[in-house]
């Protein structure tokens, strides 16, 4: 299938979803997480289509689809694994398990391995402070994350 097909039946599927929901008050942010949802990403394209069927500038579409880390600018990695970093975890051992999840996947923070098999990214804030470290791994939240544990969790992961 050439690029063009695909960004045509890209295209549609977005203006489907925008107009599904265009309806809704503040229609935005449950357009764009929707898209995500089904497609798995955002593009610049995708920002056009949505402006155009709300009746907005690309500038705002694009201002908060870039402004929140849950809208994807690329695909995902095969896992996405991430660490809360906010200041009730920190107090309780994230910067040790940032370390050690970062020597083990031999990766950096904000960062996906070469292989698109885990992509390990920064939170700041999770929601679960008195559970911390919180973590992660593919959208289902984990507390009180050691070394061990976040071990195990790959692990699981990997199934």
């Amino acid at each position: 299938m050439s690029d063009v097909a695909l960004d045509t039946g890209r295209a549609a599927a977005v203006r489907e979803i925008a107009a599904g929901l265009s309806g809704e008050r503040g229609a935005l942010m449950p357009i764009l997480h929707r898209v995500v949802e089904e497609i798995g990403h955002i593009t610049h394209a995708d920002t056009a289509v949505i402006a155009e069927v709300l009746n907005l500038s690309e500038a705002e579409v694009h201002g908060v689809a870039t402004f929140y880390k849950d809208f994807r600018r690329t695909p995902a990695a095969e896992c996405v694994v991430q660490i809360c970093r906010a200041e009730a975890c920190q107090a309780v051992g994230a910067n040790e398990l940032v370390e050690h999840a970062t020597g083990t996947l031999g990766i950096a923070m904000d960062a996906r391995t070469d292989d698109g098999t885990y992509e390990l990214e920064q939170i700041f804030c999770l929601g679960n402070c008195a559970l911390g470290p919180a973590v992660t791994v593919d959208g289902r939240l984990h507390g009180r994350v050691t070394p061990d544990r976040f071990d195990a969790l790959l692990r699981e992961a990997d199934r």
